[in-house]
């Protein structure tokens, strides 16, 4: 598809200085721009890129313009960062959506279709499953039984979605994702470890992300729940029982361990260990690689393992860079005071 710079800034209600019919066929990265491809610059460290880039139109946020004569088509707007997000979501809507029941599928006869879905090829729907209209699930997908997907979702190929587990609308699971398998629950005996069957089931609300390759355990007994407007990075472990509230983002390897409760409005970095039956509360932020084993206040912000106050930690980490020599001086110092008092 080709786009002239008027019909760009019409979109955004941005002003033009240049070409407004310069045209664009694709998107770059500021750094590597490209002839014919549209980019945008809302920082000040890339502000040089505006006379070095080889795109034919950019989105720019005004401030960071001068009276300079610029070889792109700029497209001047308040945020250039919020605006080519607008962009981006107009294209993605102008792409197209799939609908339709591709060959090689196999639904249950007591599976319950909506209006305008898709289901692509290899999939498999199995009894009294329920697909919301709109949705779209994509090839190699397992939906089980008596599973509930809401209204516009995604589902990307190779998703597996255990039985009784429930989507909300407007929900987008990637790539190999597991919804509902088994919880980690084991007895020990004499004898070794005796499984303790899981019997719940999970959860997610309306307008939920999960990245690829994530597990959420169903609830030993209950849910395990994500609330509404979080979004899950790849490669995320989230046990069973543990509750997460609205509107988290949890980054790339996080592990949450069973029965935990995650209010609204977190943020944990990647790699982020949590431990098991703890409760965290509402705009707290753990930093990256952070390892929490104990409850967190609302608006705490968390650093370490164990994770403390962030600020404690950073002022606390530099003594423990130079302890070696802290170490030192103390050593001599009670070996002088050990020489003196010998004298």
């Amino acid at each position: 598809m080709e786009f002239t710079a008027s019909q760009i800034a019409g979109f955004i209600d941005g002003k033009i200085i240049g070409d407004e019919n310069a045209l664009i066929s694709g998107v770059s990265p500021i750094e590597r721009g490209e002839k014919g491809h549209l980019s945008f610059v809302a920082q000040e460290r890339f502000a040089p890129y505006l006379e070095t880039t080889a795109c034919s139109v950019l989105v720019v946020t005004e401030r960071l313009l001068s009276d300079k004569n610029y070889a792109p088509t700029i497209i001047a707007v308040e945020d250039a960062y919020l605006s080519f997000q607008v962009l981006m979501n107009i294209y993605e809507q102008m792409r197209g959506r799939k609908s339709g029941i591709e060959q090689g599928s196999n639904i249950h006869e007591t599976a319950v279709i909506g209006e305008d879905v898709y289901v692509g090829s290899f999939t498999y729907i199995s009894e009294k499953a329920r697909i919301g209209k709109g949705s779209q699930i994509h090839p190699q997908v397992y939906i089980g039984k008596n599973v509930k997907i809401g209204e516009n979702c995604r589902i990307d190929s190779g998703v597996r979605i255990y039985d009784y587990s429930v989507v909300g609308d407007n929900c987008t699971i990637h790539a190999n994702t597991v919804v509902g398998s088994d919880g980690f629950g084991f007895q020990p005996s004499a004898d070794g470890y005796s499984k303790i069957p899981q019997l719940g089931n999970v959860v997610i609300e309306d307008d939920v992300e999960i990245g690829s390759n994530c597990s959420i355990d169903r609830g030993t007994i209950g849910s395990t729940i994500i609330g509404r407007g979080t979004k899950i990075d790849n490669l995320i472990q989230i046990a069973h029982n543990v509750n997460i509230g609205k509107n988290n983002v949890i980054a790339a390897q996080a592990g949450i361990a069973g029965s935990t409760t995650i209010g609204d409005w977190n943020m944990i970095g990647g790699q982020v260990g949590i431990v098991g039956h703890i409760n965290i509360g509402n705009k707290v932020r753990v930093q990256a690689q952070s390892g929490v084993n104990s409850n967190a206040k609302d608006g705490e912000v968390l650093y370490g393992s164990p994770a403390i106050n962030a600020g404690d930690y950073r002022r606390n980490y530099v003594h423990f860079r130079n302890f070696t020599d802290i170490i030192k001086r103390i050593n001599n110092l009670e070996n002088n005071s050990k020489e003196q008092s010998n004298e």
